[in-house]
């Protein structure tokens, strides 16, 4: 399935990220894990009172068998290989059909400052499959967020979606599962039951929309959650979604 129109997204969306490989100069070769390329999308943005970009991107990569965190996020890639350029030489900078999910969606009202133009309104953050948002015990985060995305920033990106999980819900609404316990609806990994007791294995399916925004849901909103939810289960969604991602939904 596409995304018809504009695409949105939303947290916990399984997605196919792509860029067509347009031709670079690299600036500088492999060093400290990274290969540098003028960047051929954006333009400098002379307007900026903070900060200064000029025009380099450098793009994580695998260096003498380390890989280092910001190689694991990174989705652009060049052609030929980065161990074979060289400052001067001409490549191509592109993501060739790569699988992610979505970790974050953030809108920026007014347009992020960046040191680039276009300036972006939205950051889209996504993890390659495979990967897993990471919590260790100081409250660090490894893969943070992970890779941010700019739509609309002048990278020809295309995305095709694969999955969202509960795409009948919105978030905020407040349902109740077939066992009878209410629940309220964050997003499709964040699900607080009324009952303040543990979410267990999350809510059992059929589920009933109760509000949506706040108020009395609309005879037409339940009957598409009633519909979303009359086969299959949670534990199925999320073992689909993990086998689309090789992930785990949670830290």
């Amino acid at each position: 399935m596409t995304y018809a129109g504009e695409p949105d997204f939303r947290v916990g969306d399984v997605l196919s990220v792509a860029c067509p490989f347009t031709p670079a100069r690299v600036e500088q070769g492999v060093m400290w894990g990274c290969v540098s390329v003028r960047w051929p999308w954006w333009r400098i943005d002379t307007g900026s009172d903070s900060i200064f970009w000029n025009g380099i991107v450098g793009l994580g990569v695998e260096s003498d068998g380390y890989v280092a965190p910001e190689a694991e996020a990174e989705l652009f890639r060049t052609d030929p290989p980065p161990e074979r350029l060289e400052a001067g030489d001409v490549c191509r900078v592109g993501v060739p059909p790569t699988v992610v999910h979505v970790t974050a969606v953030d809108h920026h009202d007014p347009p992020l400052e960046t040191g680039w133009l276009p300036r972006p309104g939205l950051t889209v953050s996504v993890l390659r499959r495979g990967s897993s948002y990471r919590e260790f015990p100081d409250g660090s985060h490894l893969d943070g967020t992970g890779y941010s995305i700019h739509p609309g920033d002048g990278i020809p990106f295309t995305f095709e979606l694969l999955m969202r999980p509960y795409a009948f819900l919105r978030p905020g609404d407040e349902v109740a599962d077939t066992s009878g316990r209410a629940w309220r609806f964050d997003g499709p990994w964040d699900w607080a039951p009324f009952d303040g007791a543990p979410p267990g294995a999350g809510p059992e399916w059929p589920l009933v929309l109760l509000t949506r925004a706040g108020v009395p849901c609309s005879a037409g909103d339940a009957a598409v959650v009633a519909a979303g939810t009359a086969a299959g289960s949670h534990q199925e969604t999320v073992r689909r979604w993990m086998s689309l991602t090789g992930a785990s939904p949670t830290p």
